[in-house]
């Protein structure tokens, strides 16, 4: 069960499919909620003067302001603060990332829920609309606990974790985030999906793949999924094993749309295995910009709380 559940917001429309999720969750799960607000960054080192995060402009730095701040925020969400009395507002300057990672890990919170993108992030060049944010780079990278991402409108609209998508490409971070995927489908008594994407795009200069050869590949990687994970479900019987061939983010996306996924689990990377040095996936990321569903990117599983 999540206790405590941080979100990380600019009060900006781009955070409002986020706000949705995490007050929802908190609700549904009796959880402590904390919102916080990294409201500037410091132009310099013990500079009273920060630049405000969501208007690029620089404004000096004192008590009121930060209350001010804080006022609109809770104004912003004055409707869901009202129905939901266990929550707790924190407004703070500093680089964003570094200080959402240092609230999580000082409140010892169980999940963190963010949007992709900021709307600074987001009135960038428009070459950079199908990438997330720094700041959720920089969350995703070394957080403790997971973080559930919302990167469409459409996947606010929630209804509670009961259909879980565990996406794997077999790596062993991969191995990790289903340990995660498991846990939690325990914990509500829900339906594990199991899937898998053959990536057919993965050879440029293979114009087509013989269609036995993909059978066989799918074959395989059903049966490996079976020997990888099932042996560690306990026995578990409410699950599915799906493998498709296509591009893996957009197989992902379809599977989940069709399966009625309520939340999708992957890992955070792949191909490093080194969390302090990985970005996040670009499936991963393709994922949460593109599904209907929350996505939750798992990492540091060795230091995340037993659900």
């Amino acid at each position: 069960m999540f206790n405590k559940i941080l979100f990380a917001t600019t009060g900006t429309p781009s955070c409002d499919a986020a706000a949705r999720v995490a007050f929802d969750m908190a609700k549904r799960y009796s959880a402590e909620l904390i919102i916080i607000n990294v409201f500037g960054v410091p132009s310099r080192s013990f500079s009273q003067t920060v630049t405000d995060i969501r208007t690029g402009d620089e404004v000096d730095l004192h008590d009121d302001q930060l209350e001010k701040v804080k006022n609109e925020l809770e104004k912003t969400y004055d409707q869901q603060i009202k129905s939901y009395t266990s929550c707790e507002t924190i407004i703070t300057v500093g680089i964003p990332h570094t200080e959402i990672l240092r609230l999580a890990r000082k409140k010892e919170c169980d999940l963190i829920v963010m949007g992709a993108r900021t709307s600074a992030e987001e009135n960038e060049n428009s070459v950079n609309r199908h990438v997330v944010g720094r700041t959720l780079q920089g969350v995703a990278r070394s957080a403790r606990c997971p973080v559930l991402a919302i990167g469409r409108a459409a996947a606010s609209f929630w209804g509670g974790i009961s259909n879980i998508v565990f996406g794997t490409d077999f790596s062993k971070a991969s191995d990790e985030a289903f340990k995660f995927a498991f846990n939690l489908t325990k914990t509500f008594n829900g339906s594990l999906h199991l899937f898998h994407a053959i990536d057919i795009s993965a050879d440029p200069f293979e114009i087509t793949k013989d269609q036995d050869g993909i059978e066989d590949q799918i074959r395989e990687a059903r049966e490996k999924i079976r020997s990888r994970y099932l042996s560690k479900m306990e026995g578990y019987s409410d699950y599915e094993i799906d493998v498709w061939e296509g591009i893996p983010y957009v197989e992902i996306v379809k599977y989940a749309r069709e399966s009625f996924a309520d939340l999708i689990v992957m890992a955070h990377h792949t191909k490093k295995m080194d969390p302090e040095k990985a970005v996040l996936g670009s499936t991963v990321e393709q994922v949460v910009l593109r599904s209907n569903a929350p996505v939750i990117s798992v990492n540091h599983p060795a230091r995340q709380k037993k659900l």
